[in-house]
């Protein structure tokens, strides 16, 4: 299922904050949308979602036109919503915060497999599953913000700013995560800030910049771009600066992502 925007502008009220925004993403790939805060990511990742409405152009899923539906509707059709910040229920449970992804679904259950997959992706919300979200680490609401996205069993997921806030360690950790599932045939839409970390696993990437996408192409040309080294490419360096340990990251990731039974 492929998502299509074309011509998109979106704002708040006092005047658009996107401009003609056009950009695809395929089936089964990460397009990776990079720029500097405020630069209008997240404001075209609620756009996509139906969190913000668009003020004109089209948002095409699978070849229909899906701008004017509401966020649940978009849900149900197999977009998911990661948003910035996590956006947790931080005083209910691990377990009431999952079953709130479920919500499109009848009586709010999730698909059973869909909970199991979550689950053995992130051992460490499977053992804690009666706690307060509002006691978890950062980087343990990451994942179960991520979890909760898939409880819904989406085709296409938005993670927005999803390394924002976590230790060098875990933002490897979480970036592997997101090859597994793309590896898995789910299509992803990551806006970072993070461009290093981003690029590097991504297929595509789009540069944003004023709420105007300026450069688009393969994510391995705009990562050797010098343009773009040098605009960008210095946010990510922490996170990879340890090849060592983001190995030992990777090597657990897989086992999480890839091991059956």
């Amino acid at each position: 299922m492929s998502l299509e925007l074309s011509g998109i502008s979106a704002g708040y009220g006092t005047g658009p904050v996107l401009h003609d925004i056009n950009l695809v993403v395929p089936p089964g790939e990460i397009v990776t949308l990079i720029g500097a805060n405020g630069a209008g990511k997240s404001t075209l990742a609620k756009t996509i979602s139906g969190l913000l409405p668009s003020l004109s152009g089209q948002i095409l899923w699978n070849g229909q036109r899906i701008d004017r539906l509401p966020t649940a509707e978009r849900l149900s059709r197999g977009i998911a919503h990661v948003p910035e910040g996590r956006q947790l229920f931080t005083g209910m449970t691990v377990e009431d915060n999952l079953g709130l992804g479920a919500s499109i679904r009848p009586r709010g259950q999730p698909e059973p497999s869909a909970r199991a997959e979550a689950l053995r992706l992130f051992p460490v919300i499977a053992e804690r599953l009666g706690d307060m979200a509002g006691n978890f680490s950062g980087g343990q609401q990451q994942m179960l913000a991520i979890a909760r996205g898939l409880m819904s069993s989406p085709h296409l997921i938005i993670l927005d700013e999803p390394s924002l806030g976590l230790a060098p360690k875990l933002v490897a950790e979480i970036f592997d995560l997101i090859k597994g599932l793309r590896d898995r045939g789910m299509s992803i839409l990551l806006a970072e800030q993070n461009a290093r970390a981003a690029l590097s696993i991504a297929d595509r990437g789009a540069v944003i910049e004023n709420g105007r996408i300026v450069l688009e192409g393969k994510a391995s040309d705009l990562l050797h771009s010098s343009d773009i080294a040098e605009r960008y490419l210095g946010v990510g360096v922490a996170a990879t600066a340890d090849p060592a340990e983001v190995a030992k990251m990777a090597a657990r990731l897989r086992a999480f992502v890839w091991e059956k039974g």
